[in-house]
């Protein structure tokens, strides 16, 4: 299990009960930093953690299973949004915790001075691939933070990701660390592993954590890197992706299990000096009809209209 290989740093910590963590350092509304580091080097780091850190332990467990489900629209509405640095964005999830079987809908916003907002529902497992028993909870939380419209919206699933999950509070700020490991990305057609990659994120209030500090002391600076958004990049290497393509770059390559970007190029005719895809080079006929033939379709050229008046809504609200 990739987790063990936090070390014998992680197993010497005090235990935190989930009844006190939550007591202590819920963050429902917080601000977030995201770190990307080799699964080796989380284990040295955890032996220079601040006095007074504990873990949280459950039954015997340090570390527990995570599967969640993103919902967006079949033209990613609230994909595009994070993908264009929208103040008023969303994420919509069904969050299973496998050891208990316990499963929560999860809703998250961004908040006017750019922290996130998390509201969450309890969620029958059963119903852990649908919204719609929780829709009426995912309209009302979306409209609460003027992101109009969400009625219109047609939410499938889009996005499953699994990873195994350790918790750490750090007592001077009341803020909590999670490590994530064993990340697996999957769209139903493809799936990525990601075994040596630990995904570390601090969740504080407004101060910045002793782990941030350790972190930045050596050397380790904050990732854009989004569980959902980061992943459909990689997943569909087609989708506009700037906000993530540095973090995809360097910690995601195609050798990872990534899919390569498609290559623009070989769609392209010649132009006047013979060089696919120059400046002067025109869209090949074959994939002009493509396009035609998806706008011709009805159906699709109803969402994806639906969908840019949807996130024409959310734009200018």
């Amino acid at each position: 299990m990739t987790a063990a290989r936090l070390g014998p740093a992680l197993d010497a910590l005090p235990p935190i009960s989930l009844d006190e963590l939550i007591e202590r350092a819920s963050l429902q509304t917080r601000f977030d930093r995201k770190y990307v580091l080799p699964v080796d080097t989380v284990g040295a780091l955890l032996e220079q953690l601040p006095a007074g850190t504990r873990v949280l332990e459950i039954g015997e467990s340090r570390s527990f299973s995570y599967r969640s489900l993103y919902f967006d629209t079949p033209d990613l509405v609230s994909y595009l949004l994070a993908a264009q640095r929208r103040r008023r964005r969303f994420k919509i999830r069904t969050r299973v915790y496998e050891e208990s079987a316990e499963c929560w809908l999860e809703v998250k916003t961004q908040g006017g001075r750019g922290d996130t907002v998390k509201e969450r529902l309890p969620y029958e497992l059963d119903d852990h691939a649908t919204l719609g028993p929780g829709r009426e909870f995912v309209d009302t939380t979306l409209s609460t933070h003027r992101i109009t419209g969400s009625h219109a919206f047609h939410f499938v699933p889009v996005l499953t990701t699994r990873y195994q999950r350790t918790t750490l509070h750090l007592p001077d700020t009341d803020s909590r660390v999670t490590i994530d490991t064993g990340l697996v990305w999957a769209d139903g057609e493809r799936e990525i592993r990601l075994s040596d990659t630990a995904v570390v994120e601090t969740k504080t209030g407004s101060t910045a954590s002793g782990f941030d500090r350790l972190l930045w002391s050596n050397h380790w600076r904050p990732a854009r890197i989004s569980k959902f958004a980061t992943g459909l990049a990689a997943l569909r290497p087609e989708l506009p992706s700037a906000p993530w393509r540095r973090t995809l770059r360097r910690n995601f390559p195609p050798d990872s299990g990534r899919p390569a970007p498609a290559d623009r190029t070989a769609d392209r005719e010649p132009g006047p000096g013979g060089e696919r895809g120059g400046p002067a080079g025109r869209t090949a006929e074959p994939d002009r009809e493509r396009r035609r033939g998806l706008d011709r379709d009805p159906d699709r050229s109803r969402e994806r209209q639906e969908a840019q008046n949807c996130l024409d809504a959310v734009m200018t609200s």
